[in-house]
């Protein structure tokens, strides 16, 4: 397991989420939506993954878990990041919601590739659709499709983060 658990006032993690393109506000101490959630750093401080679990949603998979940020500045395979991640989020979280999760992807945000979320796709994940407003690519991963939980580090306590 190459994910350490972080939270969202680590400034090692603000760091990283102020260079993704979802980021509301650059430069704020912290960089989660309101509601339960859990975020990963890797050991290099190169990769951050987010996990939100939000009561009140606005899309059409209610329930669902929500990939919020994922960013990978190269600290491996993407696709074996995503898998990681998602196994560190089930054994901390292990009640899985039947929507499983799922995540947005601006394709006018990323570097041009073949087919947006391809790291997603190779990770197991399928497109479900696309939001109204923005038109965002949904992916989705369901409880059967998911990876067996394993914990991640508790890199939280190994740094300093005053």
């Amino acid at each position: 397991m190459i994910w350490e658990q972080s939270n969202r006032f680590d400034p090692r993690a603000v760091a990283i989420a102020d260079r993704h393109y979802n980021r509301q506000k650059p430069g704020t101490n912290q960089f989660v939506p309101p509601g339960s959630n859990v975020v990963f750093m890797t050991p290099d401080e190169r990769a951050l993954w987010v996990t939100i679990c939000q009561e009140h949603v606005r899309h059409a998979w209610p329930g669902a878990w929500v990939n919020s940020l994922f960013r990978n500045e190269g600290a491996g395979l993407s696709s074996a990041l995503i898998r990681e991640a998602v196994a560190a989020t089930r054994a901390l979280w292990p009640a899985v919601p039947d929507a499983g999760i799922i995540t947005f992807v601006d394709g006018s945000k990323i570097r041009r590739k073949r087919d947006p979320g391809r790291c997603y796709r190779k990770a197991g994940w399928r497109h479900v659709g696309f939001t109204q407003e923005r038109r965002l690519y949904v992916f989705q991963q369901l409880p059967a499709e998911m990876p067996d939980p394993e914990m991640p580090t508790l890199g939280l306590w190994r740094h300093s983060t005053a």
